[in-house]
């Protein structure tokens, strides 16, 4: 579990720069830890075809680069597998394409998939979330920051902790005061 304010995400990559591959062909997947300001790159998990035995020395966070055997390349079986084990422990991945299998196996392992309609930059794609957790983040981004699910309540951006309350930033319940059927509509209103 990572600490509130903080979302571990995995981007399926074959360039290291792009998502641009399905997760189930993805020869890497890169790691980084996300902030409403900042973004930290962790590590990178390169699958490759049946071990090749070379020296795989990498410069990550931890010292050095993870390489996995992908024995489904030579076999023909399961590749979703391997790569939903190296990325358990993320809240998010970013792909390209996601076949059925994979998405129930990520939802098994609590990673939320975010799948994209063409390629973009790590860079751009770690700017739009940021974007988001700044805004009004959906609920399945609010669930990764740790916060508390109610927008109001959500945890102050630059301490951490969640908001006094002063009583001038509780929304006020809403209440159906009138319900016009026969039109169609409902008007909403505050409660005083």
């Amino acid at each position: 579990m990572s600490k509130p304010g903080h979302v571990k995400i995995a981007l399926t990559s074959n360039s290291l720069t792009k998502v641009d591959c399905a997760f189930a062909l993805a020869k890497q997947i890169v790691f980084y830890d996300v902030t409403y300001h900042h973004s930290e790159f962790i590590d990178v998990v390169r699958f490759n075809g049946g071990g090749d035995g070379g020296d795989h020395k990498g410069s990550a966070k931890n010292g050095g680069t993870c390489w996995m055997d992908d024995e489904a390349l030579n076999a023909g079986g399961d590749r979703v597998t391997p790569r939903v084990e190296a990325i358990r422990g993320c809240h998010v991945v970013f792909t390209k394409g996601l076949s059925d299998v994979a998405a129930v196996k990520l939802r098994d392992a609590n990673v939320f998939p975010v799948k994209m309609e063409a390629g973009r930059d790590i860079d751009e794609v770690i700017a739009y979330l940021q974007k988001m957790m700044n805004g009004h983040p959906p609920l399945w981004l609010r669930k990764a920051l740790g916060g508390p699910r109610n927008s109001d309540y959500l945890l102050d951006k630059e301490t951490g902790d969640a908001p006094q309350n002063t009583g001038d930033n509780i929304r006020q319940p809403i209440a159906i005061e009138n319900v016009d059927t026969d039109a169609g509509r409902v008007a909403l209103s505050s409660v005083a």
